[in-house]
């Protein structure tokens, strides 16, 4: 090396990193040409580690402090450049900084549908988000797996390899935490726990440790939840038939109302009104037999003196009803025939 060039190179005595809040997890110290002084001091700020390269291969790691540079406090980087004594003052190697804050509120989510294993439905697709905290534990392995030689690495760069690894392993957590699906809402902080024990050891492996996870919400498809819904709601009225029809019905008269509110609403709308009639008809055929039954079985025989005659009206109301009946093809002609024999028999 020459005269000028000797001059022209600077020996750097401190080496140091200032974090910009930026996001940077790896930050290369800019050495250029420069050497570092024999002596000179490493600072290095809590909430940091130093790296000390020495031609490709991780040397010496720092932690918070400020360390003097001498072949004591560096002894693989002394052994890697054959320093039998002491330094050959200046030297050159590649020191980098890593911040070991926790980044934190980093977004998982799945971006579609995932299919899991359910022990109530066989199997489900769910959707799931939350947020996840981390920080650099192992410079080294973090160095030579993933931020390498740049100059800078940041929380963005790494941001879709870490969500792909928390969504790799939800359908892992699902089933070692054995919740259903249906209980996972009322459960998320253990599904968040086991989704952080499935995952933590794919952060170790590049040198990062996994400190946190959330998981805010748990869902299904639109379609599925309709499938759903109807299976809770099928679960409410029981298995019996009857109260299926009265479940149904109750569900198809706020629709049928909507429909006659806003001028009909088409053949569906129609169909669905005459469901809605039918059901609402046998029903109140069923509890007006029944009525009529009990009547008759409470009557005395024909030409008894206990006999109890109704009123006038009362008798028209019951016809009009049981017309109404046979208009809807509920009851057959002759069915009416004989009620409203029986009725009319019963004036006063």
């Amino acid at each position: 090396m020459g005269l000028m060039d000797f001059i022209k190179k600077q020996f750097i005595d401190i080496l140091e990193w200032t974090e910009s809040g930026d996001g940077t997890l790896a930050w290369r110290y800019p050495m250029a040409d420069n050497e570092i002084q024999y002596g000179g001091s490493l600072t290095v700020r809590e909430s940091q580690l130093a790296l000390f390269v020495n031609e490709g291969q991780v040397a010496d790691v720092f932690g918070p402090g400020m360390h003097k540079l001498t072949t004591q406090t560096l002894p693989i980087l002394t052994y890697l450049k054959n320093w039998d004594k002491l330094f050959e003052s200046p030297f050159k190697s590649d020191v980098y900084f890593f911040s070991t804050r926790q980044q934190v509120d980093q977004r998982w989510g799945t971006s579609q549908p995932i299919t899991i294993r359910d022990k109530d439905f066989g199997a489900v697709r769910l959707r799931a988000f939350g947020n996840y905290a981390y920080r650099v534990a192992d410079p080294k392995k973090f160095h030579t797996e993933i931020s390498g030689t740049r100059d800078r690495y940041t929380v963005e760069d790494i941001d879709g390899q870490l969500r792909g690894m928390m969504l790799q392993h939800i359908s892992d957590a699902v089933a070692a935490s054995g919740i259903p699906f249906l209980d996972l809402a009322a459960n998320q902080v253990e599904f968040a726990q086991q989704l952080k024990a499935a995952t933590e050891t794919s952060f170790d492996a590049i040198g990062l440790k996994l400190e946190s996870v959330t998981v805010q919400s748990v869902s299904l498809p639109e379609e599925l939840q309709k499938v759903l819904d109807q299976k809770i709601g099928m679960g409410m009225v029981g298995n019996n038939l009857g109260q299926f029809m009265q479940y149904q019905t109750a569900q198809a008269i706020p629709k049928l109302a909507e429909g006659v509110g806003q001028g009909g609403g088409g053949v569906a709308g129609d169909a669905l009104g005459l469901g809605a009639g039918v059901a609402m008809g046998q029903m109140l055929a069923q509890q007006l037999s029944q009525g009529l039954n009990a009547g008759a079985a409470q009557m005395p025989p024909p030409g008894s003196a206990a006999a109890a005659p109704m009123k006038a009206d009362e008798v028209m109301a019951t016809i009009e009803k049981l017309a109404e009946l046979k208009a809807k093809g509920i009851l057959t002609d002759e069915e009416f025939s004989t009620k409203k024999g029986e009725l009319l028999k019963k004036l006063v």
